[in-house]
């Protein structure tokens, strides 16, 4: 949704003083997004006040104010300059009310808060609790959210998931190896999915295809057997029990293969965002500044067949699994591992 006749000038806008903060699991991106929300402001004569370390940063008020100087040569930087944490303190009454007063005591009218699923669950408590204006937007590399086609940081997780396993099939093939790769994805099987997809997986398990370790030795014995290395990607919250649980499994049962596992951790999370990522975060950061202006609360930004959508924290949070895994992307993992 884009706001085309919308005025530069502050007087004629009731938000005067937007403050951002970034929350939960880091992204690549969230820089860019931290970027456009302060560029955005400016570019509509709003003040802008950066919290440290996400939710923490308003209880404990411990904020920056923010100009073009302060997202300098950031767009290309992973992590987060506004630094991130997961509030304890904000999951109480207390913790949240005196948020809500250290932002009425800095005079800040409207909440930008870039994260996941825990960063809009206690944005949308706190939106309804004091009827403050709050938008999101989706920071989190695992893709979870509905309301959006991506998520900013799934993109740069995918390919440094590729590049890694790119490597790891070169060892593999080198002495004809069975390689269990473990990738990030506690609820959700996105990253496996796609990843999987793009390495030329033998066999991809994730959470919503209720796979288990006899799928995967059925794959296996009807695989090509002249194929040098075999290469099986597994999210962490698949429900055989990991990597190491399949591996172990396996080894057993194919006491002939050299089966390793490797499992890539946070280097996920880590380096420089892709340029579709930048892309995405600039233009949700926009929106988000401008969605708040028009009156837009309580929703996160997104962008859905290219355009810009603003989507109810209720219904993005956790609504993934019939949205974003469909039975055609599992026949299509069927197909292509055969």
């Amino acid at each position: 949704m884009d706001y085309p006749n919308l005025p530069r000038n502050k007087q004629m806008n009731k938000i005067k003083n937007i403050g951002v903060l970034t929350s939960g699991g880091d992204s690549p991106g969230m820089n860019a997004a931290i970027r456009a929300v302060v560029r955005a402001s400016i570019y509509y004569d709003i003040e802008v006040t950066g919290f440290i370390r996400g939710y923490e940063g308003l209880i404990n008020n411990d904020f920056i104010p923010m100009d073009r100087k302060s997202v300098a040569n950031i767009i290309q930087r992973g992590g987060t300059v506004l630094k991130t944490a997961r509030s304890e303190a904000f999951r109480t009454v207390e913790g949240r009310k005196k948020a809500y007063e250290n932002l009425k005591a800095q005079n800040i009218d409207a909440l930008v808060v870039i994260g996941g699923d825990g960063t809009f669950t206690g944005a949308n408590i706190f939106s309804k609790e004091f009827d403050f204006p709050i938008v999101g937007l989706p920071g989190t590399i695992d893709n979870d959210l509905a309301g959006t086609d991506f998520t900013i940081g799934y993109d740069s997780a995918i390919n440094t998931v590729i590049d890694a396993v790119d490597r790891i099939r070169d060892t593999a093939e080198s002495h004809d190896r069975l390689f269990i790769v473990e990738v990030m994805g506690r609820d959700s099987g996105l990253i496996a999915l796609r990843s999987g997809i793009g390495v030329g997986a033998e066999a991809i398990m994730i959470p919503e295809a209720n796979m288990n370790a006899d799928d995967i030795l059925h794959k296996l014995e009807h695989s090509r057997k002249d194929k040098a290395s075999k290469i099986i990607i597994v999210a962490e919250g698949d429900d055989t029990g990991g990597a190491f649980k399949v591996g172990e499994i396996l080894q057993e049962k194919y006491p002939h293969y050299d089966t390793k596992v490797s499992v890539l951790g946070h280097i996920q999370r880590g380096g420089k965002p892709t340029c579709m990522d930048r892309v995405l975060a600039s233009r949700l950061g926009v929106a988000a500044v401008e969605g708040l202006i028009s009156g837009e609360s309580g929703v996160m930004a997104g962008q859905v067949n290219r355009e810009i959508i603003f989507t109810p924290f209720d219904h993005a949070i956790k609504h993934i699994n019939a949205e974003k895994v469909s039975a055609k992307w599992l026949k299509l993992i069927d197909i292509l591992s055969f």
